[in-house]
């Protein structure tokens, strides 16, 4: 195999779930799926570890890589990618990209510059300066930020349904989606339920459909939540802009915007006020293709 053509290898690491894929020229060799349990990101030579692991299981018995992209999730900076990447080296005597995973949603829209905004369980947009530098806005984690994504949806909703509490309101429809999603009997219970989330962007960001469920229902609580979600992924596109990044592409992703498309209508509006030269293109393609593409990039 390796005689006929370069393998090259590109590795998508998901919040939830990775996806490796490898190909011979155009001939596929291996197209595996598995949990992200393990990945450490901060630990770089953990990382490597694990994705050399990966790369044993998946890839058939003696191949050797002649070229490995990887889309990490959380992972952050160039310093912290770059770190990953030269402890990759220790396992794989061929040239290698890791990068952060949105990175991976322009390559993989088959757009050579763009921004890719993700917006699953949580939120992040990049992008790259004229000189290729990467920039990343958002992507804070749902204690902090992650607006737009499952779990800032559902860390908003609970304060907007403290708020109509603190109001003398009733109980609204996504008042008593969350109550009956976290088990408890009140709406003041609902910040020791969030408090208690040993995983808060996962245990949080389960209850997501609870909102959009509210707002289907009628709820303007969750109507406001959904619109405002939406603002703010917009936002980070504008955040971008205003430093210089090109924005005339967004190639969007992510399990909750993709999914929900009163959360993708919302952004999209928002998109179309803050930033009208931007045009917004949901991806088809599953973010591998993009790794994979950035690894042939190295041959």
């Amino acid at each position: 195999m390796q005689d006929t053509a370069p393998l090259v290898v590109g590795i998508d690491v998901g919040g939830t779930k990775t996806q490796l894929r490898a190909f011979a020229g155009d001939t596929l060799v291996a197209d595996h799926v598995r949990s992200s349990s393990g990945w450490r990101p901060h630990d770089p030579v953990a990382a490597a570890g694990w994705l050399a692991a990966l790369a044993a299981d998946a890839l058939p018995a003696g191949a050797r890589p002649s070229a490995l992209a990887v889309g990490g999730h959380a992972c952050e900076t160039p310093r912290q990618c770059a770190q990953i990447r030269t402890a990759l080296q220790l396992h794989f005597d061929a040239p290698a990209l890791v990068m952060g995973d949105a990175e991976l949603l322009v390559p993989a829209a088959g757009l050579d510059k763009g921004v890719g905004l993700v917006a699953g369980t949580g939120s992040v947009a990049v992008g790259r300066f004229a000189d290729g530098t990467p920039v990343q806005v958002g992507g804070w984690g749902a204690l902090l930020g992650d607006e737009g994504g499952a779990a800032g949806l559902v860390r908003e909703a609970v304060r907007a349904v403290w708020a109509a509490h603190d109001r003398g309101e009733e109980p609204d429809p996504l008042a008593l989606g969350l109550l009956s999603g976290f088990d408890v009997p009140e709406v003041p219970a609902l910040g020791a339920a969030l408090e208690h989330a040993t995983a808060a962007s996962a245990e949080w960001g389960r209850h997501a459909p609870a909102v959009f469920a509210a707002a289907e229902a009628g709820s303007p609580l969750a109507r406001t939540v959904i619109a405002e979600a939406g603002r703010a992924l917009a936002g980070l596109v504008e955040r971008l802009a205003a430093r210089g990044v090109v924005v005339d592409d967004v190639v969007v992703a992510g399990s909750t915007v993709l999914a929900q498309p009163s959360l993708y209508d919302a952004f999209a509006s928002a998109l179309a006020d803050g930033v009208p030269s931007a045009r917004p293109r949901p991806l088809r393609a599953p973010p591998v293709d993009g790794a994979v593409a950035m690894a042939r990039s190295l041959l």
